[in-house]
């Protein structure tokens, strides 16, 4: 049964860019050059795979790219001249930005209208192509056909670069996900990969874990794309703003932040015991957790030194972890939740699971960004014979599903 996908208008594609080739690999451009001049009743089939077990994801993205990147240029060498200004006018109206502001108003209109342009110029081609694909969220093995593309393909051959990258990144942070939520056991897991890599991946990483099974992301834009909001408290900054006491910046966050539920980091001044206790005591009922961050090369004051000798000391571990969640159980605090952070992965959350630690909910940052999940695809058939290099050939897939327009 059809399942719903996200519509192209979610994902701020750089639409003239994908069209006119400007994200791809130049041969790829170079080869629909080519395939215009001389093959463009060529109808190939084009299939995509990896290689690994994976939670796939990036497929509605893939599919927006070929929404609205497969076409062509009515007039390619006007379509080109037209976008060389547009990129001369982009860069203008950043600099503008900055600098003169009322003219940079009249330099935005200017690149409006040359997009303006630059679609009047475009034929698109979305329409003349037959596509399946699996969703995003499927679990998908090694050598699976995840979609199959079939049209001219002179409509399409300049977009493997852009749709094959959006694959790869997104079915690598989901599949990354997936093994941390399962390591896990049902504990929240939230995603705190805000700063591990370039802010403009966050829409989609963010996507991704979600769709692996994330209860939360951390800022408003990773959230964007089913239209919510990040969450989380505070850093260790406030707490330094207020002079290291962390109660007064948490009594500081509960006026001014008064609707989210109030989490307290404990791990400023290095004794979380004593920290979650004071917040604890302070907030009462209010308290809706505290958040263990201690670094990996610090010992927390309440392990030193009674407990030295069996197990490693630092950063978060288990020993800490029981210390804090007793204390709070002793005075009556057994509603305050505890958060755990800190690099954290699948095998070091399976530890904590498996020595029963005492944590409620994990907060992962970037070992959900590791690895690699390549794509792949192969023209298999052309006019409906096959037609692939030595080594690959057609995979039928029979759960993939027909593409509608949206």
């Amino acid at each position: 049964m059809s399942r719903p996908r996200l519509g192209a208008e979610v994902f701020e594609l750089p639409v003239s860019e994908i069209r006119m080739g400007y994200r791809s690999a130049v041969y790829f451009s170079r080869a629909k050059q080519i395939l215009e001049a001389e093959r463009q009743g060529t109808v190939a089939t084009v299939q995509l795979f990896q290689r690994a077990d994976s939670v796939l994801c990036g497929i509605d993205e893939a599919l927006a790219v070929l929404r609205v990147g497969a076409g062509g240029w009515t007039d390619r060498a006007k379509a080109g001249e037209v976008f060389d200004e547009y990129l001369s006018a982009r860069l203008e109206a950043r600099a503008l930005r900055l600098t003169d502001p009322d003219s940079a108003r009249a330099a935005r209109l200017r690149l409006v209208d040359l997009e303006d342009q630059l679609d009047d110029l475009w034929q698109p081609g979305w329409d003349r192509l037959e596509v399946t694909a699996l969703y995003d969220g499927d679990g998908i093995g090694p050598w699976e056909t995840v979609a199959h593309v079939t049209g001219p393909y002179h409509l399409f051959a300049h977009l493997e670069s852009v749709y094959l990258g959006v694959l790869a990144r997104r079915t690598k942070v989901a599949t990354n996900t997936a093994e941390v939520v399962a390591a896990a056991r049902g504990k929240p897991l939230l995603f705190f990969a805000d700063r591990f890599d370039h802010f403009a991946t966050q829409g989609g990483d963010g996507y991704a874990a979600r769709i692996a099974g994330a209860r939360g992301v951390c800022t408003d834009a990773m959230a964007a794309w089913w239209g919510d909001h990040g969450l989380g408290t505070m850093p260790h900054g406030l707490i330094a703003a207020f002079g290291g006491e962390t109660v007064s910046a948490v009594e500081a966050f509960a006026r001014h932040v008064p609707d989210v539920d109030l989490v307290a980091l404990t791990d400023f001044n290095n004794d979380c015991v004593a920290d979650s206790v004071a917040c604890a005591r302070r907030f009462g009922a209010g308290l809706w957790g505290v958040r263990l961050d201690t670094a990996a090369t610090m010992v927390d004051r309440s392990i030193v030194p009674a407990m030295m000798g069996d197990f490693n000391p630092t950063g978060v571990n288990v020993a800490l972890v029981r210390l804090v969640r007793d204390a709070l159980d002793r005075e009556g605090f057994g509603h305050v939740r505890i958060i755990v952070s800190g690099g954290f992965d699948a095998a070091r959350i399976a530890e904590f699971e498996a020595a029963g630690a005492p944590v409620d909910a994990y907060a992962v940052g970037s070992s959900l960004l590791r690895g690699s999940r390549d794509f792949t695809a192969d023209v298999v058939t052309v006019d409906g014979k096959p037609m692939a290099k030595e080594g690959r050939r057609f995979r039928p897939n029979q759960r993939l599903e027909a593409v509608t327009s949206r």
